[in-house]
């Protein structure tokens, strides 16, 4: 099914865009669960920034510590949890909202990914402190060997995550896509070729009512597997009523 604008009613509460992107999560992982080699295993995690920021800030103000029994000879009642002095400074943070469908490898107990598919949220693009930790997540994927795909189909802010991934890999402004390619998709998969270190890339520009490609995933030190994001797209549509 053709790619649709999911932010064109600007009075739609964020809840609708992120109850898409949580279907079209699990379609990926689904997708990824029915293709993937049995060593490996995909998950859909949504955490968005603003709801951290909103846990941190109830931590700051501090609630009511009960006071549960405990075990141990005697019983007795816990003791407050130990809180450490004031800090000496509070800087600043961004807590950027993570779409993310991460494939972890089994056969070496480690819940650690071996590859990543990152849908982009509006969050992602609204202002530049929250483009550049965008940017440095992927771009700490991409120095871990891991591989990795960005799908980029928000329409309502017009900038190009790839660039800002780019930019701090400090790699030249020839590896950019055109600043008015807003909506696209890229696939990276790290490399070792010849004793050089390499990220290959495919770049895809989208646009609204076109299908959507399919992308390589290329899972750490194994094989690389195709993601038909237009599959998923339409199961997502058809399992949200959009």
């Amino acid at each position: 099914m053709p790619l649709q604008d999911h932010f064109a009613k600007a009075d739609e509460p964020p809840a609708v865009w992120e109850s898409f992107h949580g279907a079209w999560a699990n379609a990926i992982m689904a997708q990824l669960n029915r293709t993937l080699p049995k060593r490996f295993r995909a998950f859909a995690q949504i955490h968005l920034g603003r709801h951290v920021e909103a846990d941190v800030a109830e931590i700051d103000r501090g609630s009511a510590v009960r006071e549960e029994p405990v075990n141990g000879p005697g019983g007795g009642v816990a003791v407050k949890p130990w809180a450490p002095p004031a800090a000496a400074l509070k800087l600043p943070a961004v807590f950027p909202d993570d779409i993310i469908v991460p494939v972890v490898d089994k056969l070496y107990g480690s819940w650690d990914p071996v590859a990543v598919v990152e849908l982009v949220s509006p969050g992602n693009k609204d202002r530049p402190e929250t483009r550049r930790a965008f940017a440095a997540k992927s771009a700490a994927y991409l120095q871990g060997g891991i591989g990795l795909i960005i799908v980029d189909g928000v329409t309502r802010r017009h900038f190009n995550l790839h660039n800002e991934v780019m930019e701090v890999l400090r790699h030249p402004v020839t590896s950019h896509m055109p600043a008015e390619a807003t909506l696209y998709t890229v696939a990276y998969r790290p490399n070792r070729i010849e004793e050089t270190n390499q990220i290959e890339v495919w770049p895809t520009l989208l646009a609204v009512g076109q299908a959507l490609p399919i992308m390589p995933l290329a899972l750490k030190g194994a094989m690389t597997v195709p993601v038909d994001l237009e599959a998923a797209y339409t199961e997502a549509l058809e399992r949200s009523g959009t």
